[in-house]
């Protein structure tokens, strides 16, 4: 979109900062903290989705038919027909551990965060969703959402395409893409990643060469392969979020195609999916349902993925996406006047690039960020130091306006986002954004630093505009999150 050429005396408002930080620190406390999400001490503890009709047709994924507590059926199961349901065999190997808390939100109940239902958000460390088959509601969205942002674990597990189960219009891969793109608090491509609609109807997906992953190398043991029986693959987008990763690829994929199972994050949060519900099917259930057993399949190692990935979820081992990090890791957001509503404060910027100006919008508040803009040869920046914590993931976010006077395909002006050592040196470029990425209204970016944990480290942002036309590069609401 044609945007606002800026003007060559835009310059910031002088500030009283230590004033402006004690108001925003109260506007704050008033404002009051969202829900945070629970963290475990010694036991994790996981909500099993079966409010989204998990039963429907053939479909049995459920733990256990004592619900909300599985110990109901059997208060000590050693085998998994001590339980009832397809997943059995994952609730019952959790169980066996000790060290963990098992629910599952019954059938005619709703997702809730903040709430004081025993089976809300807040009171659980990560949510599995095994393949939904009715959408989740507006408000559901929201809660989903908000528990992953303030740190929950987020598990999703889809099935092929046109696999509509209790016949409504609606299919998993249609539901989950609708949670990730159309909600309330970040539709953006919050994760990364889109869900392919595609019918994979056979083979075993093999697991990339990363022995440091905690999620393919966990306590549960190595992952090798998976399986495909009718499922589907996800399209990776590192652009809006380098915390997304593939892990298990379709045969003759990779990179950012054809990814079978994928992690990522989410403000404080973890995400994992999966393109197929057959690999967690162990083959028991209700009467009547028709199932596979994919568990124990002996051409892969769907059990070892099915249980490191909860472990990596709740918090246990090693963060590789950026948004957890290990249970000892406090949580914290690290930059100073995050939304420059203190103007320059805290940040060293280029003259002018901190400002209320009206020939802009900030996206909350009156301050924002405006890199270039003037139609002419010019090069901004903007940053600020920071120590990641050591044992720490990190993640920074920002929200993101790009307007343009171009009408080329060519990238003539452009943003970098890097990461500088003490000394100055850069270390990485995580982003590129350029004329190209012109768009109305703001746009939240997600870029890993869990690289960086135990560094000082300086985030900077670069801005170069060629000699004609102009592109305005602004930015608002960034964060540093460690945990």
């Amino acid at each position: 979109m044609l945007g606002f050429s800026r003007s060559p005396h835009r310059l910031p408002t002088a500030l009283a900062a230590l004033g402006l930080l004690a108001a925003s620190a109260a506007v704050q406390a008033s404002a009051g903290a969202a829900p945070a999400h629970a963290a475990a001490a010694t036991t994790h503890r996981v909500l099993f989705d079966n409010a989204h009709a998990e039963t429907a047709g053939n479909a049995d994924w459920i733990i256990s038919t004592s619900q909300p507590d599985p110990l109901g059926q059997d208060p000590s199961p050693s085998a998994e027909t001590d339980w009832t349901g397809a997943l059995s065999s994952w609730g019952v190997a959790l169980q066996k551990t000790g060290g963990y808390s098992l629910k599952t939100l019954s059938s005619g109940s709703s997702l809730a965060y903040g709430g004081s239902s025993a089976t809300d958000l807040a009171n659980f460390d990560t949510l599995v969703l095994p393949e939904p088959n009715t959408a989740f509601t507006a408000a559901e969205k929201t809660a989903i959402m908000n528990f992953v942002k303030n740190g929950g674990g987020l598990f999703m597990i889809s099935d092929h395409n046109a696999s509509d189960r209790n016949n409504d219009g609606k299919d998993s891969v249609q539901i989950l893409n609708d949670l990730m793109s159309n909600n309330s608090v970040d539709a953006t491509d919050p994760f990364g990643f889109s869900i392919d609609a595609l019918n994979i109807d056979s083979g075993y997906p093999a697991a990339v060469n990363d022995s440091a992953d905690p999620v393919l190398h966990g306590s549960f043991g190595t992952v090798t392969k998976s399986l495909f029986a009718n499922g589907t693959t996800a399209t990776l987008k590192p652009a809006d979020n380098s915390a997304v990763k593939g892990l298990v690829y379709r045969s003759g994929y990779s990179g950012n195609t054809g990814a079978f199972f994928v992690t990522s994050a989410f403000g404080k949060g973890r995400v994992a999916f999966w393109g197929d519900s057959s690999p967690i099917d162990d083959g028991t259930g209700q009467s009547g349902n028709t199932l596979y057993d994919g568990w124990n399949d002996p051409g892969a190692t769907n059990a070892a993925l099915a249980l490191n990935a909860t472990a990596w979820l709740a918090g246990s081992g090693t963060t590789t996406g950026g948004g957890g990090g290990t249970g000892s890791c406090t949580a914290a957001q690290l930059l100073g006047n995050s939304g420059f509503e203190s103007g320059a404060s805290t940040w060293s910027a280029s003259s002018g690039v901190i400002t209320n100006s009206t020939a802009q919008k900030a996206r909350s508040g009156s301050y924002y960020a405006w890199l270039d803009g003037n139609g002419t040869a010019t090069t901004d920046t903007l940053s600020q130091s920071a120590t990641i914590p050591a044992g720490c993931g990190a993640t920074l976010s920002f929200y993101l306006h790009v307007d343009t006077a171009e009408t080329t395909a060519t990238a003539y002006d452009t943003l970098k986002a890097q990461v500088l050592n003490s000394s100055g040196a850069v270390l990485a470029t995580l982003a590129t954004y350029s004329n190209l990425d012109a768009a109305t209204g703001y746009t939240r970016r997600v870029l890993d630093l869990g690289g960086y944990a135990g560094q000082k480290i300086t985030v900077k942002f670069t801005g170069t505009e060629g000699s004609k036309l102009q592109t305005s590069f602004v930015l608002d609401d960034t964060a540093l999150d460690v945990g």
